[in-house]
């Protein structure tokens, strides 16, 4: 359902650009809208009626020890402190959802990510992420890490400390630190896993 007359861009760069909406309202009066986009004007989502994800949330628990999972504390500007997430990127051209998490896990904190493939496919498909200020969406890629942490692939840009959470921090970190949105409900489904099948919160169906 299209409810705009027009688009502009106001300013565009490599990572995110901002855009000017003749926006209508339900009786047809036009207003002004203004929301950011990973995408170049051509490829908007309200032009393209696309679904597709930009990014990638990586859910790893630890290879060795299922009732422990990967997080990371990361600088975050807009909010001048550290949150606490799940290890996360932008999906690169030409990369499956499973490739960009392999590649993130391994740039974000040094460890190695062995995809799980199991349970209901849809529960991967890409969710919007604000979709009140941007088209921006994303796909949860689910699976096993395992190694040592390492900061040498981190570009100078990021400030991300990694670390291995059990249930009792995931608690504490719950009640008391800044955690990022997509992280935190993902983490409820962790309190909530058995260890003998931690990914059976995927076995849900959706029809």
């Amino acid at each position: 359902m299209k409810k705009f007359k027009d688009i502009q861009a106001l300013f565009q760069n490599r990572f995110l650009n901002f855009y000017h909406m003749d926006a209508l309202t339900d009786s047809g009066r036009e207003f002004d809208y203004y929301f950011v986009s990973r995408n170049k004007e051509d490829a908007i989502k309200a032009k393209t009626g696309s679904h597709k994800a930009e990014g990638v949330v990586i859910y790893p628990l630890l290879k060795e020890d299922p009732e422990k999972i990967i997080l990371v504390k990361q600088y975050r500007y807009p909010v001048g402190d550290y949150i606490y997430e799940l290890p996360a990127g932008l999906i690169d051209e030409g990369e499956t959802p499973s490739m960009a998490a392999i590649r993130e896990m391994k740039e974000e904190t040094g460890m190695e990510f062995e995809v799980y493939e199991g349970g209901e496919e849809s529960l991967r498909n890409p969710f919007f992420m604000g979709a009140g200020y941007t088209d921006e969406a994303s796909s949860v890629v689910f699976g096993f890490a395992k190694g040592d942490f390492s900061g040498e692939y981190l570009e100078d840009t990021e400030s991300i400390k990694s670390l291995v959470a059990d249930k009792a921090e995931v608690r504490r970190i719950l009640r008391e630190e800044k955690v990022s949105l997509r992280c935190g409900y993902l983490l409820i489904n962790f309190l909530n896993a058995k260890g003998e099948n931690p990914f059976a919160f995927l076995d849900v169906e959706t029809e």
